[in-house]
């Protein structure tokens, strides 16, 4: 049988219930989807949350009923409140990770950057670290620590607010008639959240794709691909560009040549690879032409700008999305493929160009 990951859930619920009540407009929090989100991911054999109670009484039966087990800090005074709940979450998690050598993954809820190092000595420990917490009221030091970082006002299931005016509509001036003072009453439609730019994750994926293959020469499976764009930006997630799974993001690129799958080692992970040719050859052969029409008969043109010319040929060019890191790096590759030819010249302090012959 499949070993599934085995999970300890630590919530510091009062972080993260506030913050979500306080930039969601009031919205009760709900433990389900972070307990749906975990359950794709392993078996979660420890679920507890660190708060005084007294302050938490609805929310403290609905937890029950999740089967979290609610570690009680009793009100003393202020910050200290709060300080002993955190030490003592970071006690728990660390006194857990020796004790329980099975559990591969620790979950902890929190946006709180004091956290950060708890999350660094967890992975020193070899131990999975996934963040939860909400995005407006996250530390920005906090995600980049995390192996993955799920901002909980995305998961499937929270039922965001839209947006409000926190400014108060002013009275109608006496001069203006109803009908003009009832279109104005008239409530706005919510402005949906955009989805993130498509063509900036092919870049990102085509440039992984090739550093992957640059480092290990083997083959990239759909998993080793995640795994690394996770580490890339712990808070990676397909559903932000629109698409139900990483599956589907890849059958969406492969359909516009970005990448190429093929059956992989396990059903459902399947290798990832670059267009060997198509692609890269029609741009190899557009920067022979720019470079020979902006060059002239003979004439060397500079790299820099010359990226622009392309652009102005092909408003759709990106280098990126061709695996490579930088345009410099494309130019050599296409001087390698013998499609220009490139040198640096001390006295211009600057690579040239020529175009050579197809």
């Amino acid at each position: 049988m499949e070993q599934e990951d085995r999970i300890a859930l630590f919530l510091d619920y009062e972080n993260l219930a506030l913050g979500f009540r306080d930039h969601l407009g009031g919205t009760a929090f709900d433990f389900r989807p972070i307990a749906d989100a975990l359950a794709e991911r392993g078996r979660v054999v420890v679920r507890r949350a660190y708060a005084d109670w007294s302050y938490f009484d609805e929310d403290r039966r609905m937890l029950t009923r999740s089967h979290v087990e609610l570690i009680e800090i009793p009100q003393r005074m202020g910050a200290s409140r709060k300080n002993a709940a955190d030490i003592k979450m970071a006690v728990d998690a660390v006194e857990l990770a020796f004790e329980r050598d099975y559990i591969s993954t620790f979950v902890i809820c929190t946006g709180d950057s004091d956290f950060t190092p708890l999350v660094h000595k967890l992975r020193e420990l070899n131990k999975r670290v996934v963040g939860v917490g909400v995005e407006k009221s996250t530390s920005a030091l906090l995600p980049p620590a995390c192996d993955e970082f799920l901002f909980y006002d995305r998961l499937e299931g929270v039922e965001v607010p839209p947006a409000r005016s926190r400014r108060t509509r002013p009275a109608p001036l006496p001069s203006q008639g109803p009908q003009q003072a009832a279109q104005e009453n008239e409530p706005q439609p919510a402005v949906e959240e955009p989805v993130r730019d498509v063509e900036a994750l092919a870049a990102l994926v085509a440039q992984t794709v090739a550093g992957l293959q640059g480092s290990s020469g083997g083959e990239v499976t759909a998993s080793r691909l995640k795994r690394t764009l996770l580490r890339k930006d712990p808070t990676f997630t397909e559903s932000d560009y629109g698409f139900r799974t990483f599956g589907e993001l890849l059958r969406h690129l492969a359909e516009h040549n970005v990448v190429e799958l093929a059956e992989g080692p396990a059903k459902g992970d399947p290798e990832v690879s670059l267009p060997e040719h198509g692609d890269r050859e029609s741009a190899f052969g557009l920067l022979r032409t720019v470079v020979a029409d902006v060059g002239g008969e003979g004439g060397a043109v500079a790299l820099s700008g010359l990226k622009d010319q392309l652009r102005r040929a092909r408003p759709d060019f990106s280098e990126k999305k061709l695996g490579y890191r930088s345009f410099l790096q494309f130019c050599k590759a296409a001087a390698t493929a013998g499609a220009v030819h490139l040198r640096w010249n001390p006295d211009a302090d600057e690579y040239l160009l020529t175009p050579q012959a197809p």
